[in-house]
Parts: C-alpha cells; structure tokens; sequence
C-alpha cells in the first residue's frame, strides 16, 4: 500500500478552490486511458460522526452496539463506537466527486466492486478521505470500463479505514 499519510494534494496537481478540493477533471477516452497507473484524485476530508453512524442503523436496520450503543462501545475493544464498514464503502461515491470527475460522457454506471477491504475500524468523530488511482480502462461495446483503486485513508493512521476496486462504465 502507498504511503498515504504523505501523499499531498500538490503531489497530484490537485488546485484547492474556495478552502475545498478541486476535483481534477479527466475529459474523453484517450485522455482517461493515458492516465492508467496515475493518482487521479484526492478528495476533501469528511467527518464521520456518531449522527451519520445512527442514522445508517436506521437506514440499514444495524443496530449493532459497537455501533450505536456509545457508553458500552467506550469499554469495548475500540474505545468508542465505529462506523460500519458499509457506511466507510458508501462515502466512496460522495468522496469520488470531490477527487475526480470522468467527463465527455452522457452518463457513468456504477458497475460494480472487487477486492473490497476493511482495513482498520472508524472511530465516531474521525475524518476520512480519497486517494483514487486510475487502475484501468478498457473500451467494451457498451463504453468504456474504468477501474479506480479507492484508498480511504483515516487521518492520523499509517493504516487505511477502507480499500476497494470501485468499477464505472462510462457511457458515450
């Protein structure tokens, strides 16, 4: 895994705009496919906090106390309550859009995930952020597949909180 602690947005030529992240733009097919194997993006930071972890339990109907259950959670094995592990994945749409923006294209299609990982547990009130690679592009009948290596880095860590293969078509 890269070293994501040191990774900084002028390493990737990511202008900030306004105190936020300027999504770096990567506009029609020759210009995505020329930046397979390059960091395409780094989002702005999110804060994770105990809100957002109560209310995904009610939007998913996991009430696991680890999760909820924040007086418990302080004497349990991580010393607060934690953020699902589907709730660190589904921030990954939110914090591609601040990262990076596919465009020249009438739509794009979540197609899918490999390799997703949990790396290290979310404490309520941590921050999280994108580090996107652009790990491939291959042109199908239907448009073009592009895979993004998605590294969610926990602020303060050396460890990720999330890694995934997030899958896109792209769709002329």
């Amino acid at each position: 895994m890269p070293d994501i602690a040191a990774r900084t947005q002028d390493e990737i030529a990511q202008p900030e705009v306004g105190g936020t992240m300027a999504a770096r733009v990567i506009t029609g097919v020759d210009e995505i496919k020329a930046a397979v194997g390059q960091e395409i993006g780094l989002s702005d930071w999110v804060e994770v906090d105990q809100k957002r972890i109560d209310t995904f339990a009610e939007a998913t109907g996991d009430h696991q106390w680890i999760h909820v259950d924040v007086p418990r959670a302080e004497k349990g094995p991580f010393g607060a309550t934690i953020a699902h592990g589907f709730l660190t994945l589904s921030l990954l749409a939110g914090l591609s859009q601040s990262a990076y923006d596919f465009s020249g294209f009438a739509m794009k299609i979540n197609y899918g995930l490999d390799r997703v990982r949990f790396v290290s547990p979310v404490r309520a009130g941590s921050r999280l952020r994108l580090h996107a690679t652009l790990a491939s592009a291959e042109e199908t009948p239907k448009g073009l597949r592009v895979t993004v290596h998605a590294t969610i880095e926990l602020e303060g860590s050396d460890r990720a909180a999330c890694v995934a293969d997030s899958v896109s078509l792209l769709v002329p």
